[in-house]
């Protein structure tokens, strides 16, 4: 095809969504290299991640452009050869085992403390917030912790394990706010040092490490963000360490990014330059790692939720961005942008969905009542 068709093709293409080539709206794409319709062409979203950071096109709204796309399902349309390589390799390859579990840190938790303390809560917390009753990024955050609380009925005293710990907010929240003890792991060194200091003096313990190396026996179980970088073939293996860590009459609540049908692979640009080894888990394979293990309490959806906690997430981001842009180049900035924006435009278009599922091993005694 000569590059007149695939200019014609994807102008069709994004008629559809409402979107028009060098229009004047805010999600109007701004082409500046005519090589950028083949290259959607041959490599989906691939193409079009990489065309961006690459200043081949631009977007006055960018989350508004994702969420147009994703709405009129443009994506399924554009399939290129690299998602069906991506989709055989998570088929034969299990690309979550033990020798990978540290990627993920190295790759995205470990690129610098400065980028998430100017773009997350005073309480570092990496994850959706709950904006029922908030109106600032802060109150989002501690809502969503305090609910996690409620829901595992939380009591002085208590001994809790907290899988992906992350900067360590979660657990200094439930050891000053709710008494208990904490032992939180994780993958990133970065992490793991700051959430040390983080929670010094309070009976927090930090650990480095796989989820499925661990022993003990715990009150509470919770997993925050964490589930997504498990992979499906694993699934069942992270439900049955969850199950021998927790007592018989305990709770575990899973909170998750969930995706709305089973896949076996994760978007491709997302894979390489965000996430690597990650995908979201469907209801169904959930479901079916957690059968024989657990009884199901609840399961709460508040997936529009992230779409305003990224939205803060990138103007913190952009307003600090005269702090960070000394260690950060310009490249980083567009790929950093484009992440948080698609993300915002997916959870607006109901493409992702945010969980909290809380888990009993025997069911609770009287029943489970959930708050929200």
């Amino acid at each position: 095809m000569d590059s007149n068709t695939f200019y014609k093709k994807i102008r069709h293409l994004l008629s559809v969504a409402d979107v028009t080539i060098n229009g004047d709206r805010p999600w109007d794409i701004q082409v500046h290299n005519e090589k950028l319709y083949p290259r959607i062409l041959a490599e989906s979203s691939l193409g079009l991640g990489e065309a961006y950071v690459d200043g081949w096109w631009d977007c006055e709204n960018l989350d508004g452009l994702v969420y147009r796309v994703l709405k009129a399902n443009l994506d399924d349309r554009v399939n290129a050869w690299k998602d069906l390589f991506s989709f055989l390799k998570a088929r034969l390859f299990n690309l979550q085992k033990t020798s990978r579990a540290f990627q993920i840190g190295r790759h995205h938790y470990d690129i610098g403390n400065e980028l998430y303390q100017h773009m997350l809560d005073r309480l570092w917390i990496y994850s959706c917030g709950y904006w029922k009753n908030a109106s600032t990024l802060d109150e989002a955050q501690e809502a969503k912790l305090d609910l996690i609380c409620r829901k595992l009925q939380l009591q002085p005293g208590m001994r809790v394990l907290d899988i992906g710990c992350g900067w360590g907010g979660t657990a200094k929240f439930i050891a000053e706010q709710y008494h208990a003890e904490v032992v939180g792991i994780t993958v990133s060194e970065k992490q793991a040092g700051f959430a040390k200091e983080f929670c010094h003096g309070l009976p927090v313990e930090i650990r480095m490490e796989d989820y499925r190396s661990l022993k003990g026996v715990f009150d509470r179980i919770v997993s925050i963000g964490m589930i997504e970088h498990v992979g499906y073939k694993n699934y069942k293996t992270f439900m049955r360490v969850v199950h021998g860590c927790l007592k018989e009459d305990g709770l575990f609540l899973l909170q998750t990014i969930g995706s709305n049908q089973c896949k076996k692979n994760c978007d491709l640009w997302v894979e390489r330059y965000i996430f690597p080894n990650s995908m979201l888990p469907s209801p169904k394979q959930l479901t079916v790692a957690m059968e024989n293990l657990f009884i199901l309490e609840d399961w709460h959806n508040f997936g529009t939720d992230y779409d305003k906690t990224l939205m803060h997430w990138f103007q913190n981001f952009q307003n600090n961005w005269y702090i960070l842009k000394d260690k950060y180049n310009d490249r980083f900035y567009r790929m950093w942008k484009f992440y948080l924006l698609s993300f915002a435009g997916a959870f607006r278009a109901r493409r992702n969905q945010l969980w909290q599922i809380v888990l009993s091993p025997k069911g609770a005694p009287n029943g489970y009542c959930a708050p929200r």
